[in-house]
């Protein structure tokens, strides 16, 4: 049972020119790591096409689910098909992917500097997932985050300046510099925020994926079709709310995706020790809902299982549940020293770096030229440099900010009876720590 629902699951074998290490030393320090847990993906190799779910198909009160992925159909062939992407496709995910690890790697360069401050979380060899699905949506579409939450911003189409201004608390960030590293927000790009306790995202994604739904068949208005994207790690899916959310979008057919980056790890907690049932792409079916496992370093096989879902909770039918197994290249922040992980572990996802796999299939489907890449690269390095000079040079918050956004009553308590923040009065702050 267990076999055939996993090969039911798995994403068909696409021409992504994934890399593969040429190293012998990692190659056979991987394959001494892959052949402990067959769960990592590690030994299982997806067959190239994969066959209609209906044999594992379950009768769920009346109406049928697959207990796996009916996402991924066998299509007629053709030379478009094999290419899977066109050239401005793949030219702009390969841009995102690479202004996200530019952007993060200048994050660590900024933060040893005192730039930044408290915890900073990067998203570095986990590009496939945010860039594999988020730059299929439409501005519209709404995306909740978690505390690794700045390349989904830059994603969403949040400039890279604001999102490192917010990183450096400055009054220009996406935030006016209060939500910091772990909070980022932007209205205008549908980006619903990042949350530093996990799972708090979901709950938001699934209110938001019920507006377009009461919207639409409620308030009649035809033009809502937003779909929501809730971002969320493997450790979250033992909370509650988790569990709940997928209950709710199920029951209620919601347009939603809940993408699950399992990047194997949960801080210093290993995936397969802190779950009973560690496929969690398994957990759609038991609520009705197709779930799916894809390879989240290959932002192709990420991109066709996500176009699907997308597609499918637009058309009004419903949630999905996308397992991405991934792999974050440092630490789980910039104060974690990584001393946990095994280094043959390691070795293998580097091996696999989503980017050096896409640049590697662009060239060799010559979809551009090597020149073309490295103008993008050039063009990438230009725009996180740019983000870092307007971040330093940009002011601070006035010290009267702190209050707004806070109490209703615009003239409660923390204004004067003049109308003016008492925090401007200079003895506000006296007998305490300077604000």
């Amino acid at each position: 049972m267990a076999a055939s629902m996993v090969t039911c699951a798995a994403v068909p074998t696409l021409r992504s020119g994934a890399s593969r290490s040429t190293n012998s030393v990692v190659e056979s320090s991987a394959a001494k790591f892959a052949s402990k847990s067959s769960f990592l993906g590690l030994n299982v190799r997806a067959p190239t096409v994969v066959a209609a779910a209906s044999s594992s198909r379950h009768s769920v009160a009346g109406k049928v689910s697959a207990s796996a992925s009916e996402l991924v159909q066998a299509k007629p062939k053709s030379k478009a098909d094999d290419l899977l992407i066109t050239r401005d496709e793949v030219l702009d995910v390969y841009e995102d992917m690479v202004l996200g690890r530019s952007f993060e790697d200048m994050c660590a360069q900024m933060y040893y500097r005192g730039k930044m401050f408290g915890f900073v979380h990067l998203y570095n060899g986990q590009e496939a997932v945010s860039s594999g699905v988020i730059r299929l949506l439409k501005k519209e579409d709404f995306v909740t985050s978690t505390y690794r939450d700045h390349v989904h911003a830059l994603s969403k189409g949040v400039p890279a300046r604001l999102v490192m201004a917010e990183l450096f608390g400055k009054s220009t960030g996406c935030c006016r510099g209060q939500g910091g590293s772990m909070h980022m927000f932007s209205k205008e790009h549908g980006l619903l925020g990042g949350f530093a306790f996990i799972g708090e995202g979901i709950p938001v994604a699934t209110g938001a994926a019920f507006t377009t739904k009461y919207k639409r068949e409620v308030l009649k208005d035809d033009k809502a079709d937003a779909v929501s994207v809730a971002f969320f790690g493997d450790g979250t899916c033992n909370n509650g709310q988790f569990f709940e959310c997928l209950n709710m979008a199920a029951l209620w057919k919601l347009p939603i995706v809940f993408v699950v980056e399992n990047n194997l790890w949960a801080i210093g907690m290993s995936h397969v020790r802190a779950t009973s049932v560690p496929e969690i792409w398994k957990k759609g079916p038991a609520f009705g809902m197709p779930g799916v496992h894809v390879d989240g370093m290959d932002v192709l096989k990420v991109r066709e299982v996500a176009k699907e879902a997308i597609e499918r909770a637009r058309r009004g039918e419903g949630p999905t549940l996308i397992e991405c197994e991934t792999y974050r290249f440092r630490g789980h922040s910039l104060a974690d020293p990584d001393e946990l992980r095994n280094p043959a572990e390691k070795a293998h996802y580097a091996a696999r770096d989503p980017i050096s796999a896409l640049k590697k299939y662009i060239l060799e489907n010559d979809l551009a030229t090597e020149a073309e890449l490295k103008a993008i690269d050039k063009k990438i390095d230009d725009v996180v440099e740019d983000a870092v000079e307007f971040a330093d040079e940009s002011p601070l918050p006035v010290r009267s900010q702190l209050l707004e956004n806070v109490f209703a009553d615009p003239r409660g308590f923390g204004i004067g009876p003049d109308g003016k923040y008492r925090c401007e009065d200079p003895g506000f702050t006296a007998g305490t720590a300077q604000v």
